[in-house]
């Protein structure tokens, strides 16, 4: 009795917070997007029997993944959300990708909504889940305790959680055990242990990593890389700076100049993570006195020398096919690294910084095998760049080592979907 004054309390709490924030929130630019949605003043959410949640574009690949194997039994349907715009982007060309092909399948996208209790409570009764899937680390408490409150089968697939996290959780571990997830499957023993600290042992199992089934397997853009193909002069190298973050814009300044200064007709591909940060690149290359143009606005061939700076979404791909070499970001200050594994897929070696925990998980072999290189500093990136453009590695060899290094690992996204399918049965 205690226990459940003590948890609506807390949630009490919790929804008046929420309650004081979402005003604020619409002043934020990555949350001006479907606003109305994410408050529910919109209503684009519907019932389904399946609820994938993908925070962002990483696991929205992930969610592409399992659609596009999935193959139930009876016809069922699905919604998925997303937080970004861009995990929304990618979900949608999943859905256009998978539903002519799978019989069975009904999908729908939406902006996932704000956490506030209310807002959430709302949300399940409309959908009505049977099974809700969170992908990685998405750990909601009003989510949570609205998919308990109406007995939904709750599951974290591909999970994640750093040790950072593990402390803030374990401030209040009986509270996340109350209404934690039915099920976890984390993608290491290491992030089993930590989700067993707070959920109890007996929620969690080992999985393979979905981005592992990834390499090679699904094409996102071919459009995309014919269109790109067609702005490059022949013979033009063309360099990627990939997923670059906030933290590092002051040292990738310093390898564009670095490379302009070395090969001063090198195309470079900068790919900001987050596209707010836009603006701050745009004023940022016309200090440092760099030619750039807006992907969007490109025309015709590109001028050799010319940073493109990237603003349309779901091109990174097919420009690292394109490209001579890559650098992925997030990985020259403390931030844990993006997806190296993404060019790689691309037939490119990947330079990155010393920070790339987040991808730990991958393995250290991936390094000594010489499929990516991790460099110390900002200087030791613009070099293996640089060297990059006179010796490229060929892309088949590179390719066909990356499956390789992968093969023994795969088979997560069959194993997630296998759960589903399972659980979708059992709950009819």
């Amino acid at each position: 009795m205690s226990k459940n004054i003590t948890l609506k309390a807390a949630l009490y709490l919790y929804n008046l917070g929420w309650h004081l924030i979402i005003p604020a929130l619409r002043l934020n630019q990555r949350l001006a997007d479907g606003f109305r949605q994410r408050t529910l003043r919109h209503m684009t959410l519907t019932q389904a029997d399946l609820w994938i949640q993908a925070a962002s574009s990483g696991e929205s690949y992930l969610a592409w993944s399992i659609l596009k194997k999935l193959h139930p039994r009876k016809p069922v349907k699905i919604i998925v959300t997303s937080n970004t715009i861009q995990g929304l982007d990618i979900l949608d060309r999943a859905i256009a990708d998978i539903t002519p092909n799978q019989s069975g399948l009904s999908v729908c996208s939406a902006y996932f909504p704000f956490d506030k209790p209310s807002i959430m409570e709302r949300a399940v009764k409309t959908i009505r889940p049977k099974i809700m899937v969170l992908l990685e680390s998405e750990i909601w408490p009003g989510l949570l305790f609205a998919l308990k409150k109406h007995a939904c089968n709750t599951l974290i697939i591909n999970g994640r959680i750093t040790a950072r996290s593990l402390a803030r959780y374990l401030i209040w571990p009986s509270f996340w055990r109350m209404i934690g997830p039915d099920k976890i499957h984390g993608i290491s023993e290491n992030d089993v242990k930590r989700f067993a600290r707070i959920f109890g042992k007996e929620r969690v199992e080992v999985m393979s990593n979905i981005k592992f089934d990834n390499i090679g397997n699904i094409n996102y853009g071919l459009e995309a890389e014919k269109d790109l193909g067609k702005i490059m002069r022949p013979g033009t190298p063309f360099l990627v700076l990939g997923s670059t973050r906030r933290e590092e814009e002051a040292v990738v300044e310093k390898i564009i100049l670095n490379i302009r200064r070395r090969r001063p007709h090198t195309v470079i591909g900068l790919f900001p993570r987050h596209m707010h940060r836009l603006a701050y690149w745009k004023e940022a290359l016309d200090r440092i006195a760099t030619p750039w143009m807006l992907r969007s606005q490109i025309e015709k061939q590109v001028p050799e020398g010319t940073v493109i700076l990237w603003d349309i979404f779901g091109e990174l791909s097919s420009a690292y096919k394109l490209s001579k070499g890559a650098f992925v970001g997030g990985s020259l200050a403390p931030l844990g690294g993006q997806n190296f594994l993404e060019p790689l897929t691309c037939g490119v070696i990947p330079v990155i910084g010393p920070s790339w925990e987040n991808f730990a998980w991958v393995g250290q072999k991936i390094v000594e095998q010489g499929l990516v290189h991790v460099a110390a500093d900002w200087k030791e990136v613009s070099n293996f760049l640089v060297e990059s453009i006179e010796k490229t590695m060929p892309r088949e060899k590179v390719r066909n080592a990356a499956l390789m290094y992968v093969k023994d690992r795969q088979g997560g996204t069959a194993k997630a979907c296998r759960l589903i399918d399972k659980l979708l049965n059992n709950t009819r």
